[in-house]
């Protein structure tokens, strides 16, 4: 059977399982549509329709106040310098450490694998409280850091520790199943031909991982900026000096500012939504990729 014909059949094949899984009577396919629907409605719009609701609702006077206020305006840049930094960060431990786990095989590569999968399973809280012991004050090492007037709890670098320490695994965790999945084939032959593990890194590997590295990034720069819990144990709070969006947003509530709190709460969100932007679109390049890969595949046979 020619490679045309071959991949005819197998799309034939894999309409009717389509349409063989999809034979429950009408009022069960439309129970569960309404059933999600409902539940989007009811946990996912309505609360981010009311956020938006409650920041406009004095009118654009008081919301574009409240934006632009001192406060506010440090809290957003503290937020972006945590992100570019952070996520950088583990950009470089990600690949690195997906390449590791992926591509070779060595002594502690379970071990490895279950140790990226720490910041999943420990509550942000305990993270900053962890900080906290190692250099706060009376921690282990805050004698010495205070001896040499450097400054970590309470600060922006402790803020970036516990912020990178949250979104440790999320590259990582992206690109380890992808680069298992796609083999080491092709690594092997660029090393046949010559090439050393820089070459065959970035005009090899690289290029196969582009799409997983870009909506990895894009997730870890959702969960920096959204970070509250560790973030809140190691800043301290000084505001104007160590507050982020979300704790400038709690601050503004826990003293009765609704509208401002309201306010900032919704810059938040569309940060939110336009990551999410960018999540579907990078998602919709890398669904197209992937099935003009098989069909260039066809072309060039």
């Amino acid at each position: 059977m020619s490679t045309t014909a071959n991949t005819a059949h197998l799309r034939h094949q894999t309409r009717f399982e389509r349409n063989a899984a999809t034979r429950e009577p009408r009022w069960i396919k439309w129970s569960i549509l309404g059933l999600s629907l409902g539940f989007f409605l009811l946990f996912i719009f309505m609360p981010l329709l009311a956020v938006f609701f409650e920041a406009l609702r004095k009118g654009w006077s008081p919301y574009l106040h409240a934006i632009i206020a001192p406060d506010a305006l440090s809290a957003l840049r503290l937020t972006l310098t945590i992100a570019l930094v952070a996520v950088p960060l583990n950009l470089v431990f990600g690949v690195a450490a997906a390449w590791l786990i992926a591509k070779f095989d060595f002594r502690g590569k379970q071990l490895l694998t279950t140790l990226i999968d720490i910041p999943f399973s420990v509550s942000p809280v305990i993270v900053g409280l962890m900080y906290v012991l190692i250099f706060g004050a009376n921690g282990w090492l805050g004698a010495w850091l205070q001896a040499h007037n450097l400054h970590v709890i309470f600060a922006l670098p402790g803020m970036l520790l516990a912020t990178t320490f949250v979104t440790f695994p999320f590259i990582a965790r992206e690109l380890i199943p992808l680069m298992q999945a796609q083999g080491r084939e092709e690594e092997e032959a660029a090393v046949v031909l010559g090439a050393n593990g820089w070459q065959v890194f970035w005009h090899v590997t690289l290029p196969n991982i582009l799409w997983g590295v870009i909506y990895g990034v894009i997730l870890a720069n959702a969960r920096a900026m959204g970070e509250f819990g560790a973030v809140s144990v190691v800043s301290g709070k000084l505001r104007g000096l160590t507050t982020t969006l979300p704790l400038h947003v709690e601050i503004l509530y826990n003293e009765y500012n609704f509208a401002a709190a309201f306010a900032v709460a919704s810059l938040l969100a569309l940060l939110a939504l336009v990551t999410l932007a960018i999540k579907s679109w990078v998602e919709h390049h890398s669904a197209a990729q992937q099935i003009n890969a098989p069909l260039s595949m066809e072309k060039t046979s």
